[in-house]
């Protein structure tokens, strides 16, 4: 699955019960810049010929892949001749399928999986072609059209003639044809070497599932790695980047337990992100985790040497029952082969009997015919054997040629043995022959050889013939005996090999837990050293004569780096999720695969932001419906002079519009069907006649105005008084080095690498902007952590909360005595609303000061890029013998003559996108301060507005108080919930920290 590492893959929850994708398309504009690169990549202009792209990991052999996998009929003949253009032409199909959407909507994984892999699936790299393009699928080297392979019955063969044989035939068709649709696997058949793969074109894949591990609401994004030509995949990778909250980090655990893995897990350039825009002197567990993979992949004889568990007593008890299994399958294993060998012999002798019984009864038949016979397996070995020998056609004539009976049956050991029910039906035979048959068999005989033994009679070789029956039925009984016996110790073998594979898969999943823990801790310790090294060298640089390295700029020790060691292969096997993989190799228990953990603290990583958004949602909805229920059961006992009174002071002419600029967003009843278009106040309209210093809200907005004002400047001051100075010395810095940068870049790696670097603007497998800019963000990632860590609106909270409580006690004082009481309250329940509402209104702009400040920490690499632009595409130019060097040179001379006002200039951007960002803080804060003004009027109008007695308007008032109870009473019972919880965890803690000291004691 090529573009798996390509594309920007984001994985979210849903509660419906399929799996939902949406595949995004590259846009033609898009397509055809990144052909461009591709073409320069593939094409040597001055010679006119397509670059050696054999190997598919060069620049040329990657691009190749992505052209002939998009364009597959394309042959390097024509591709040398062609243009972006006119390969965009080429095929209409993928032209039509530039900047589409693709939805899939799958019910379960299997069918998801074939129906993605159309869209992010590659097929073989060569795409049925040769290294010079040329079609080798479907011809032979004659050029002739190769037969097809398909599950078919072989045309050449013969027909089944019975009708059993086209019965079975058939079937084994069909059980083929329902596994190719269970399967769902197309046959060679279906296969078309020319269909074009789509992978190099997406550019953005969503996929929505619902997966338990993803139910509280983190999204997973997997990111492309810096070397994709593709710009706009890049720019979205990097908008993640700007939004990521937590970083994860992948691994093999035999790389992840290298000693320097953590130290260098991240780059200089991405720590000093990660220090500035995250909480760089209070690190958060949830920021960054750690997951080392394959853990199934382990040599138990190299964890016990490395990590010396050689005595331990778990390990020593699993291989000491493997050792008892292997013994006792050894002692199986020879009593075995004992019993084999007696089998064998038995086989023998039974072959044997067969052998001499059989003669018995043939020399019988001769003497009831009458007919002369001359015996072999059952004659004496005298002087006659010489011409028994020559009539058996066996051996040699004198005394080498007599043998005894024992090796006449030895010679019998190459006959093949026949099955019982052969062997007893050589038992019948005619017991009715007559003893003169007999006498004339042997009247026939030459007599040469007899006179030595004792003619046979009917009635002594039925004899003989009965006592090998018996014989016969003595070994088969031994040899069904020895089968039995040989068949348990099979089973018992069996039992034995698999309770050692399980014994093996224990030891296995022993030692890869051990060395699961060793790499946890090794790599906790390898981060904390990692960051403490960065912020030694940072503290160092700012202030090398205070610099002490024996001072902890932070406890490192509380810096706890999540770290999951995981078998993903192991788990989906004992899962089922897979078939055709076998057995897990490793681990039995699901636990241990370290997956369910991952899957849970996946779960828990947006649980403080839930926590933090609930607890603000309980207050605000909280306020909003005592408020709510203040207002619709109004003040009574009020004279109607004393409302006039304080409606001739305070309203600042509302109407009706007026009211609905309440923040509606926090209304909980904005979806009640019951509620929906019913009148709930009798506020008649009026047209505004008071002065614009008039009025609660005219009051409020002008204080808020000028805290606004303050605000932005006091931002712009900080941002100036804490950075400005660190940018001019981080540019002076960059402008140093740079010079020296760029030809370390140009002097390391191929030359084709540096080429494909400046061919891309800087990026290409590392990049250049970044490298260059690393000087001037090293200088300036301390203050801008420390600065945007600090609350930057805490004063203009404090000038918000002043003027309302002015505003409030000056509302107080001026209501009549009979009415102080009642707004007394009425200001408490308003105060407590504008808090809430304040408190959402500034965490909502402070969210939007840290994306800016995000955008704007990133917007040096961008700013950079395109000064250089000029250099980078003036140095691509040259052509011809020696370009390379003229390439460098220029480029060297380019950086050496314009650094300065490069870097100068970045310092500008970036204090002029700081001056932006306070500007958008206060035009975002004069909208939330300008409805919360009318927020407070309309809640202290309470106080000098009449209630509606109009029908309608009770019943409405009526059903907004018993949905307002049902909230309050709900809100109530999750707070009690919630403090249950928190005793229960402060317990738990205490009860922790008594049982240490008592262990310690």
């Amino acid at each position: 699955m090529r573009a798996c590492t390509a594309t920007v893959t984001e994985i979210s929850y849903h509660d419906k019960n399929t799996i939902d994708a949406d595949i995004s398309f590259l846009g033609l504009e898009e397509w055809r810049q990144e052909l461009k690169v591709l073409l320069d990549d593939l094409v040597d202009s001055e010679e006119g010929t397509l670059r050696r792209a054999t190997d598919l990991k060069s620049d040329a052999g990657i691009a190749w892949s992505k052209v002939n996998a998009v364009y597959p009929t394309l042959t390097p003949e024509a591709l040398v001749t062609m243009t972006a253009d006119q390969i965009l032409d080429y095929s209409p199909y993928i032209k039509s399928i530039l900047g589409t959407t693709k939805k899939i909507v799958a019910k379960n994984s299997s069918i998801f999986a074939a129906e993605i892999a159309k869209y992010i699936d590659s097929k073989d790299q060569s795409r049925g072609k040769d290294k010079n393009g040329k079609d080798t699928n479907g011809k032979d080297t004659n050029g002739k059209k190769k037969q097809k392979t398909t599950h078919e019955e072989p045309q050449t063969q013969a027909q089944p003639q019975t009708v059993a044989e086209r019965i079975m035939a058939a079937a084994r068709k069909e059980a083929r044809q329902e596994k190719d649709k269970k399967d769902k696997k197309p046959t060679k058949a279906a296969n078309n070497p020319d269909a074009p793969a789509l992978w190099p074109l997406i550019r953005l894949v969503n996929v929505r599932c619902n997966a338990k591990a993803l139910s509280t609401g983190a999204i997973l994004v997997d990111l492309p790695g810096v070397a994709d030509a593709n710009a706009a995949r890049n720019n979205i990778a990097k908008d993640y980047m700007k939004r990521c909250q937590c970083i994860w980090i992948l691994a093999p655990i035999m790389r992840a337990v290298d000693d320097k893995t953590a130290k260098d897990l991240l780059g200089d350039a991405f720590k000093l992100q990660l220090m500035s825009e995250f909480n760089r002197l209070f690190y958060d567990d949830h920021t960054i985790t750690f997951i080392a993979s394959k853990c199934d992949d382990i040599s138990c004889s190299e964890v016990i040497r490395s990590l010396n568990l050689e005595d331990d007593e778990d390990l020593e008890k699993i291989e000491a029952e493997i050792s008892d299994s292997q013994e006792n399958k050894q002692v199986a294993k020879k009593a075995r082969a004992v019993i084999e060998e007696e089998l064998d012999g038995i086989a023998k002798a039974l072959r044997a009997e067969k052998a001499i019984n059989k003669e018995y009864k043939e020399h019988l038949e001769a003497l009831k015919k009458g007919e002369p016979f001359t015996r072999v397996l059952t004659a004496k070995n005298k002087g006659g054997a010489g011409k028994k020998g020559k009539k058996s056609g066996k051996g040699k004539r004198g005394k080498k040629r007599a043998r005894s009976d024992s090796e006449d049956d030895d010679n019998s050991d190459s006959e093949s043995e026949s099955s019982e029910s052969e062997s007893e039906s050589d038992d019948d035979d005619d017991n009715n022959a007559s003893e003169s048959e007999a006498n004339d068999g042997e009247d026939g005989s030459d007599g040469e050889g007899e006179d030595d033994e004792e003619p046979e009679t009917p009635e002594t070789l039925k004899a003989k013939i009965a006592t090998s029956k018996e014989n016969t039925k003595g070994l088969r009984a031994r040899q069904t005996e020895l089968k039995t016996a040989r068949d348990d110790l099979k089973k018992q073998i069996g039992h034995l090999e698999k309770a050692e594979k399980g014994l093996q898969r224990r030891k296995n999943a022993f030692c890869s837990l051990k060395r699961s823990e060793f790499s946890r801790d090794v790599l906790k310790e390898d981060f904390r050293t990692g960051l403490k090294e960065l912020d030694d060298r940072m503290t160092n640089e700012r202030d090398p004569d205070g610099f002490d390295p024996n001072v902890d700029l932070r406890d490192y020790d509380k810096i706890n780096l999540p770290v999951f060691t995981c078998s993903s292969r192991d788990y989906v096997r004992l899962q089922g999720q897979v078939q055709g993989d076998g057995e897990a190799t490793c681990f039995s228990n699901i636990e241990d695969t370290g997956i369910p953990d991952l899957q849970q603290w996946c779960q828990q990583l947006t649980l403080a932001s839930r926590e933090k958004l609930t607890r603000i949602f309980f207050n605000s909805i909280s306020v909003f419906v005592n408020t709510l229920l203040n207002y619709v059961a109004g003040i009574q006992g009020v004279t109607v002079g004393d409302r006039e009174a304080l409606r001739a002071k305070w309203d600042s002419g509302h109407n009706d519009d007026d009211v609905k600029q309440m923040d509606l967003d926090d209304d909980p009843f904005a979806d009640i069907p019951s509620l929906s278009g019913m009148g709930l106040y009798s506020m008649p309209g009026k047209t505004k006649t008071v002065s614009e210093d008039h009025g609660i809200t005219n009051r409020l907005v002008k204080d808020f105005t000028e805290a606004v004002a303050n605000c932005t400047e006091d931002l712009k001051r900080k941002f100036q008084d804490g950075l400005e100075e660190k940018c001019r010395a981080g540019a002076a810095k960059a402008a140093g080095s740079a010079v020296q940068t760029s030809d370390t870049v140009a002097s390391t790696g191929h030359w084709a690498s540096y080429r494909a670097l400046l061919r891309r603007h800087g990026v290409w497998r590392r990049d250049l902007n970044e490298e260059l800019l690393l000087p001037f963000t090293q200088s300036i990632a301390t203050s801008w952590g420390k600065l945007f860590q600090d609350n930057l609106l805490r004063s203009f909270q404090a000038a918000i909360e002043g003027a309302i409580d002015k505003l409030l006690e000056d509302f107080e004082a001026s209501a009549a005595v009979g009415l102080r009481d009642q707004a007394r309250i009425q200001a408490l329940a308003c105060k407590q609303d504008a808090n809430a509402a304040m408190q959402k209104s500034i965490v909502t702009v402070a969210q939007s000061l840290t994306e800016q400040q995000k955008e704007i920490s990133r917007s040096l690499s961008p700013y950079v890029q395109n000064q250089l632009i000029p250099a980078y595409d003036r140095a691509m130019e040259e052509r011809g013998p020696g370009s390379v060097a003229r390439q460098k040179a220029y480029f060297h001379s380019f950086v050496d003559a314009n650094k300065n006002n490069i870097f100068s200039d970045g310092a500008d951007v970036i204090m002029d996108g700081l001056d932006d960002a306070a500007e958008s803080v206060r035009n975002a804060l004069c909208v939330s301060v300008g409805e919360l003004a009318d927020r407070i009027e309309v809640n202290l109008s309470v106080l000098w507005e009449n209630t509606s007695v109009e029908s309608s308007q009770v019943r409405a008032r009526g059903v907004l108080v018993e949905e307002a109870n049902k909230i309050a009473k709900q809100i109530d019972l999750w707070r009690q919930a919630e403090q249950l919880k928190r005793d229960k965890e402060r317990v738990t803690e205490e009860l922790t920290g008594f049982n240490d000291v008592v262990m310690a004691d």
